[in-house]
Formats: C-alpha cells, sequence, structure tokens
C-alpha cells in the first residue's frame, strides 16, 4: 500500500480523555476525511461513551461535555464501523504517533488490528515550511491561508484541516520540485529526511522516477 498514490488516503483526528491509551486514557471522538485522488470525499465522524467521566480540562479543551457523551455509541461499536472506513486505505494525522497510539489501542479492544502505514502532516510541514513559525495545526493553516470554519480541538474539523494542509503541501512539493504525484512511501521518506537534506532527497526523488 505504501507505493500508491499519495493523493489517495485517510486523514483521521482523534479526542481522547489524556495523551496515553497505556495510562487507561480514550478516544472520546473520531473524525476522518476521505481522499480519493486529490478530492476530499466521505467522512466519518462520532463521539465515542469511554463508560466514565471526562475532565473539566478536557471538557474545556474540546468542548465535549460529559452530557454529550452520556448519548454517544460506545466505543467499541463506533471503532467496529470505523475499521471498516479505513480498510484498504493509508492513513495520515497531524502528529500521527499520538493518533496510531489510540487506533491502535481502540481497535485491539474490538479484536481489531490495524493493517495500515501512517504518515505525519506535522512531520513532513517541518521538512516543506521550515520558515513557518511552529508547526501546529492552527498555526499551518493560517501561515498557508488554508479552508476553516475557526473550529479546533474538535475531530471532524481537525481533519478536515489537516486533509487541506497535505493537499496543499502535494501541491507545494510539485510547485517547489517538479514532483508530480509523489508515492505515499515517499512522502514517508521525507517526513524521516534531516531538514537539511530536503532539497537533495526531492531532487533524487524525481530523478530515479521511471520515464
Amino acid at each position: 500500500m505504501t507505493d500508491t498514490p499519495a493523493d489517495t488516503l485517510i486523514v483521521l483526528d482523534f479526542e481522547t480523555t489524556g495523551l496515553s491509551p497505556d495510562q487507561g486514557d480514550r478516544a472520546i471522538e473520531i473524525g476522518a476525511v476521505k481522499i480519493e485522488n486529490g478530492v476530499i470525499g466521505a467522512r466519518f465522524q462520532s463521539l465515542m461513551n469511554p463508560g466514565r467521566r471526562i475532565s473539566s480540562f478536557i471538557e474545556g479543551y474540546t468542548g465535549i461535555s460529559n452530557r454529550m457523551l452520556q448519548d454517544a455509541p460506545p466505543c467499541e461499536q463506533v471503532m467496529a464501523e470505523f475499521a471498516a472506513f479505513i480498510d484498504g486505505y493509508n492513513l495520515l494525522a497531524h502528529n500521527a504517533s499520538f493518533d496510531q497510539k489510540f487506533l491502535d489501542a481502540e481497535l485491539e479492544r474490538v479484536g481489531a488490528s490495524r493493517r495500515h502505514p501512517f504518515c505525519c502532516s506535522m512531520l513532513t510541514a517541518r521538512r516543506i515550511y521550515q520558515d513557518a513559525p511552529n508547526h501546529q495545526l492552527g498555526t499551518l493553516v493560517r501561515y498557508k491561508n488554508l479552508p476553516t470554519d475557526g473550529t479546533y480541538h474538535r475531530a471532524l474539523a481537525d481533519a478536515e484541516m489537516t486533509a487541506h494542509l497535505w493537499l496543499r503541501m502535494l501541491s507545494d512539493i510539485e510547485q517547489r520540485y517538479q514532483l508530480a504525484a509523489p508515492s505515499f512511501a515517499q512522502m514517508q521518506k521525507l517526513a524521516k529526511t534531516a531538514k537539511k537534506s530536503v532539497d537533495g532527497f526531492m531532487l533524487r526523488q524525481r530523478i530515479s522516477r521511471p520515464h
């Protein structure tokens, strides 16, 4: 799946009770956007009842209240549906190590496992937009003047903004390096390339591409 085009994948974002599933934290919302051939299409969004109350800090940070979660479907039901939604697609998230941990932990609870490789838009942006003030999602949205309704720290809104950021990065890569339609594998490698070596890496990708 890594040799498929980078403009076809699923962008996802979790809101959670805390920072670590290893410490017992759970997902409370999932949002995802499907990109097909560079076009944003199907969406998936659901609150998830973790079976316990969330802290006042998380309520304030996300705007998701305990009352909202009372009527939400259980995490297990949502994750079973989400597993079907992402089946067959590469995955993308901003700060992917965080979302990957929660995706793996929640899938494990329903007896499923992830077969889908991840790429991180934050690590990629650090290579492509080295002059940005920082590489938080909101900062990059303003830096590149990307579409937003002003909502942050809600799963679908963050996934939508990440999708627009990803497509802009692919466009900027084509314009800057004359590398159209890079593969998902190339973008994964770019995200791990030293910043000072990005120009050389991109040049090698263009030269090595079959003509």
